[in-house]
């Protein structure tokens, strides 16, 4: 999933759709591609490198492991990797058999 880079308001307040990050007062933050996540799960990158590139785009490393509620509050996690702005998944999740998401690792 391409990601996109989102600037805050001049009173610092933004919104992140999924997919999203922003650099804000001096921390990065992303929304994870996670479609189950609720509306207020934002992953702080300050617990990794973070390479802006000149077009904009970043890169994080090493690999984003978000811990985050559905709406109706059941824990999920989402494990990947943000590289030039591109999301890319580690795993699929597996929910339906009361898993934690890392049944499926690829690496």
């Amino acid at each position: 999933m391409k990601g996109r880079r989102v600037y805050p308001n001049d009173d610092d307040s933004f919104k992140l759709e999924r997919g999203d990050y922003m650099f804000c007062r001096g921390r990065w933050y992303a929304r994870v591609p996670d479609s189950r996540t609720n509306d207020m799960d934002l992953s702080d990158l300050s617990n990794h490198q973070v390479t802006e590139h000149e077009d904009g785009t970043i890169t994080v490393s090493p690999s984003i492991l978000h811990h985050g509620n559905t709406p109706d509050w059941q824990k999920v996690e989402w494990h990947g990797f943000l590289e030039h702005g591109i999301w890319r998944e580690c795993w699929e999740p597996n929910l339906t058999q009361g898993g934690r998401g890392n049944e499926n690792h690829l690496f």
